[in-house]
């Protein structure tokens, strides 16, 4: 559908029509291809976002697309009453390039989180012996992993968490990095620790060193199921396929969405071993949608993409810059610190050099897209395909606002 409105009239109906659960930035995309945007006035923009992660490979990777369209001639939906001839490949696929035995499919990053603590439940009454109703998850504070009920009922986010209860119990929230509260939380009753290895919507916190391999430590001696929510680190994000590979760390399951859908489809897994996924039974658990034959055709080609080991090194090298040219910012007055791995960082802005918002609007009247979190911190994630100079130009344009 074309459309000859201006951005401003068609924000004006959206405003009007639509739930306000959301305060994107005054832009209106018509295209885009790659790294760049373009909005309905033909203005162009460098995406230093990548839909938080979900874009890795860029806006309409050509290889993604062919994927796309060659399923759309075929089949796109059986549900899963019937079996289709993308789903055996695409579950082998995935489960070998995590290293993992078995996978559950699912849609959205919070269809795949809820999947995980349901699954980290019933292995905990039907295997490890917790008493029935008992089992508790152990989760970080600061901790984002979407917006059901259940998973704002362990969110230390007051404005995600508000007018939202009841709220579900059974979970314990310790502060993110501190190994002996994860220590003292984890008791005869916990099933699982629920953790980011890097925590995205908090401003890209990166944890002490060694952190996730202690907390491996503690869940292994415990008998307790290490959950990593990968949605927004995995998949190239930090250099690697996997965050946790940083630290050499292997965790019981993986939970994957984002990237996995190539920024064409949601497509979102839990992957983990038999003796894990194995406690399903039909009619136990499903989702319409989960596995379907369009959504496993892309993330196959996804897969595919990530065997190369190019993406990966992209976020290395690209990040490896990325970071230099940031960390150059802190002491100039107007950067108070840079966290971040990989193609990936949080940029807290020093008090009176504006607030989040307001750099990720003057950033977009440069023609550069961020988005803020937390108030003063700006979060920059550009897709993997990023050209060097296209990131310095974005770059420059951050130094332009901020006055270095």
């Amino acid at each position: 559908m074309t459309t000859h409105a201006t951005s401003s009239e068609l924000i004006r109906e959206a405003d009007a029509h639509s739930a306000h659960n959301y305060h994107p930035l005054p832009v209106v995309v018509s295209t885009a291809e790659g790294a760049w945007m373009t909005d309905v006035e033909g203005r162009r923009y460098l995406d230093m976002l990548a839909g938080y992660s979900a874009l890795n490979f860029g806006h309409r990777n050509q290889r993604l697309i062919d994927a796309a369209k060659a399923q759309l001639d075929r089949v796109t939906l059986t549900s899963r009453a019937f079996h289709h001839d993308q789903f055996a490949a695409f579950c082998t696929e995935l489960a070998d390039l995590c290293g993992m035995e078995m996978v559950l499919p699912m849609n959205t990053g919070a269809e795949a989180v809820e999947t995980a603590v349901k699954t980290a439940r019933k292995w905990g009454y039907r295997v490890k012996g917790v008493p029935d109703g008992q089992a508790k998850i152990v989760v970080a504070a600061d901790n984002f992993h979407g917006r059901t009920t259940t998973i704002i009922s362990f969110s230390t986010d007051e404005e995600a968490r508000r007018d939202y209860g009841p709220y579900t119990p059974g979970f314990e929230i310790v502060p993110y990095g501190d190994v002996a509260a994860m220590e003292a939380a984890v008791d005869d009753r916990t099933v699982a620790v629920l953790l980011e290895p890097i925590q995205g919507e908090a401003g890209v916190l990166v944890p002490p060193p060694g952190y996730l391999a202690e907390v491996r430590r503690i869940t292994a001696q415990r008998n307790v199921l290490f959950i990593a929510d990968e949605i927004q680190s995995g998949l190239g994000r930090t250099g690697r396929t996997f965050a946790c590979e940083h630290e050499g760390v292997v965790p019981d399951m993986y939970v994957l969405g984002k990237a996995l859908g190539g920024g064409v489809v949601p497509v979102s897994a839990v992957v983990s071993s038999n003796a894990v996924l194995g406690v399903y039974r039909p009619g136990e658990h499903g989702s319409t949608f989960g596995g379907n034959p369009l959504a496993c055709a892309v993330a196959l080609e996804v897969i595919a993409m990530l065997r190369t080991g190019e993406f990966q090194r992209r976020a290395t090298e690209l990040g490896a810059h990325l970071h230099r040219e940031l960390g150059a910012l802190v002491g100039g007055g107007a950067v108070e610190a840079v966290r971040g791995r990989g193609l990936w960082a949080g940029v807290d802005i020093a008090p009176g050099h504006g607030s989040g918002r307001e750099v990720s609007e003057a950033l977009m009247e440069r023609g550069v897209l961020v988005k803020d979190t937390h108030g003063a911190t700006i979060r920059i994630a550009p897709p993997l395909v990023i050209s060097k100079e296209d990131l310095d130009w974005g770059l420059d344009q951050l130094r332009a606002v901020l006055g270095g």
